[in-house]
């Protein structure tokens, strides 16, 4: 078996990263599937994070670095969220090979490319290729398969694990927690497969999950949806608050294409629903959601978009094959692929009609499977109905590639969710510290030209203002934005002393998540707050006075900058 194989079946399965997680529930006696008597333990360490996404990994990389023991939960069983069960390839700013994103980060990126490079089939002109795109997919510099991600991440915590400092459990979700006061004492997980419990203690827990699970748990202050203009003065703000209005989210799927086959089975159960929806949205759609025609989100007028799984270009038209592929067959050896696989993650298959925040977990599931039917009938539709340039209709060689996503039907392992949950913070991000027009209006031409500076700075990103449709019916809310800095205190909930957010829930507002909530951001939250963390422990002193005092502040700041974390831009 050679090494990617079992690097995957390894983080599949449960073995060599994973394995003290498996463990974990098989030593209690449970076999999987088993919900009867099911069982609880305890299990301790200094951190526990919960959520193993880009945040959740990044945290607990940070933390292990730094001499501390961490467990580390993840509710599907893959770990690397965006990059990997929800199958987003890396969106990311312009400077990123050189800067702009933390050490470890940029180390993830380049031992994704050796991965490639020590596995796959190249072509010497790729494998010579110092900034190696293995998809050449025009959305990143670095489109990658899903499965790749999990074993490079699997890798880069690979001492840990073996060292003792790190478990990870799969199959893990928070549901419940004991607190007292402003402390979390304790969360109780449950093993999705067996139906066991786990009693988590620690003394500090992070909220990595992808839509802020832990926040109602514990009883911590938080935010959803939109904020009015009255109440954060955002100069794109609506006039009225709508807490249960966020961003679509999205099921992705990949895909390849074989010429002269025909693939097409029977459509979708809910194929003529979804045929026929015309999106409900202010301002206006453009008509029907399959369709190449949708609103651009910058100037909301229709803007047509081209398909052609050929991979050519098409006349000026961005060729959606080509916008999230991350196999191009030439650059592998002739014979080595049939042809490119591509990600759908495109305004067709966002999902709008149902909310995931703040609804019942079977409102939850259901939206899931609302959304999982609009993708499969978007890739129907590609098959059957889609115009192609020489007058006909489809490509009916189009195949599902639910081994690249490791699922059965196709389709990503969880949704990609692109607002959550924000804690109450010490300091919240608004539109006027990085929208360029609104730093125009509140700094004045010159000034404005740059993001708000702030004292407290523990990381950098940059990333547009992109906020979707919601789930409220407003469309597309797209703008400039500013390189900007991440302020400790939007790290630091109001009132909670030992949790912290390492995911989308930080202090933004639902203007300013649209900027923060990218992989590059999110992993520099992680480690910034794993390194919080450690910090805070090293100095015996609680994570808000690290902000409060000058000279504790200064001294975390060079911690970070020792350790591979820019904190001011060039």
């Amino acid at each position: 078996m050679n090494r990617r194989n079992f690097l995957t079946y390894a983080a599949i399965l449960g073995g060599s990263a994973t394995a003290q997680g498996c463990t974990a529930w098989q030593a209690i006696g449970t076999q999987p599937g088993r919900r009867n008597n099911a069982l609880s333990r305890e299990l301790h360490a200094d951190v526990i994070v919960l959520g193993g996404g880009v945040g959740g990994c990044a945290t607990a990389m940070a933390c292990c670095r730094n001499g501390l023991s961490v467990i580390m939960t993840e509710e599907t069983d893959w770990i690397g969220g965006q990059l990997s069960q929800q199958g987003v390839p890396p969106d990311e700013h312009q400077w990123i090979e050189t800067h702009g994103a933390p050490l470890s980060y940029r180390e993830f990126r380049n031992r994704v490319r050796d991965y490639y490079r020590q596995n796959y089939p190249l072509t010497e002109a790729a494998r010579n290729r110092g900034n190696l795109n293995p998809g050449d997919g025009s959305v990143s510099r670095i489109c990658h398969e899903p499965g790749v991600a999990v074993s490079v991440l699997t890798d880069m915590l690979a001492p840990y694990l073996s060292s003792g400092k790190l478990r990870i459990l799969l199959n893990c979700k928070p549901k419940s927690s004991d607190v007292a006061g402003d402390k979390v004492l304790h969360v109780e997980a449950i093993n999705t497969v067996s139906g066991d419990s786990i009693i988590l203690t620690g003394d500090t827990f992070v909220d990595a999950t992808e839509c802020g699970d832990l926040l109602p748990l514990t009883g911590t202050e938080y935010v959803t949806g939109t904020e009015s203009k009255n109440e954060t003065k955002e100069l794109h703000a609506p006039e009225k608050a709508d807490p249960k209005n966020n961003q679509a989210f999205t099921v992705c799927f990949a895909m390849d294409y074989q010429p002269g086959k025909d693939n097409v089975q029977d459509p979708p159960k809910k194929y003529k629903f979804w045929r026929n929806y015309i999106p409900q949205m202010t301002p206006a759609w453009s008509g029907k959601l399959l369709d190449l025609t949708y609103s651009d989100p910058r100037t909301l007028r229709p803007k047509r978009l081209g398909f052609d799984p050929t991979g050519k270009e098409l006349g000026g038209v961005l060729n959606l094959w080509n916008y999230r592929r991350i196999i191009n067959k030439d650059n592998f050896i002739p014979g080595s692929y049939d042809g490119d696989i591509t990600i759908v993650n495109w305004p067709q298959n966002d999902f709008f009609p149902g909310n995931m925040i703040d609804v019942p977990e079977q409102e939850f599931q259901k939206n899931v499977e609302r959304a999982k039917q609009l993708s499969h009938s978007l890739f129907y539709w590609l098959q059957t109905e889609a115009p192609r340039e020489d007058g006909g209709m489809g490509w009916r060689g189009l195949r599902l590639r639910g081994d690249i996503m490791g699922t059965e039907d196709g389709m990503a392992k969880y949704p990609y969710i692109r607002e959550s949950r924000r804690i109450r913070a010490e300091f919240t991000v608004l539109e006027e510290h990085v929208g360029a027009e609104n730093r125009r209006l509140v700094a004045g031409d010159v000034e404005g030209k740059r993001a708000a500076k702030f004292h407290d700075s523990v990381g950098i990103g940059y990333y547009h203002i992109d906020l979707h449709p919601s789930s409220n019916g407003i469309n597309y809310v797209d703008f400039p934005s500013l390189p900007f800095e991440i302020p400790l205190g939007a790290l630091l909930p109001q009132r909670m002393s030992n949790l912290l957010p390492a995911n989308k829930n930080i202090g933004t507002t639902h203007i300013t998540n649209g900027c923060y909530r990218l992989h590059p951001v999110e992993w520099s939250i992680g480690e910034s707050v794993g390194q919080l963390i450690a910090f805070a422990k090293k100095t015996n002193i609680p994570f808000r006075a690290v902000r409060e005092h000058k000279n504790r502040l200064a001294d975390f700041q060079q911690m970070l900058n020792k350790q591979g974390i820019e904190t001011q831009w060039p």
